[in-house]
């Protein structure tokens, strides 16, 4: 029987990933804009496994339509913040221009 591995990691492997040495790579692509004390923009996050594959993170309940399956994306830096922090980042970096990538690994 043949399976096909999808280019999607769910936010559970992507922990899994960064516990064994992954990097979590965040790319911006809409300018960021600030809306009072708020940063609002768009950025989507990566798992860079130790063997150089890169997996995009996928919606916690990814929905399969036409168009394939939904990427997440972070639309606050507030989001991005807490959700760095959940996964155990004490260290926070992300990009705020278009096309701009980060790198982090956890431990810094």
């Amino acid at each position: 029987m043949n399976t096909i591995e999808p280019n999607v990691v769910t936010e559970k492997s992507l922990r899994d990933c960064l516990s064994r040495g992954g990097n979590l790579e965040i790319t911006c692509h809409t300018a960021p804009e600030r809306r009072g004390p708020a940063w609002y923009g768009l950025w989507t996050m990566s798992c860079v496994y130790p063997s150089g594959e890169t997996k995009r993170l996928i919606t916690a309940r990814p929905k399969v339509s036409e168009t394939g399956v939904a990427v997440r994306e972070f639309k606050t830096a507030t989001g991005i913040v807490s959700f760095l922090i959940s996964c155990g980042f004490v260290i926070v970096s992300f990009p705020m221009e278009v096309g701009g990538t980060t790198r982090s690994k956890l431990g810094g």
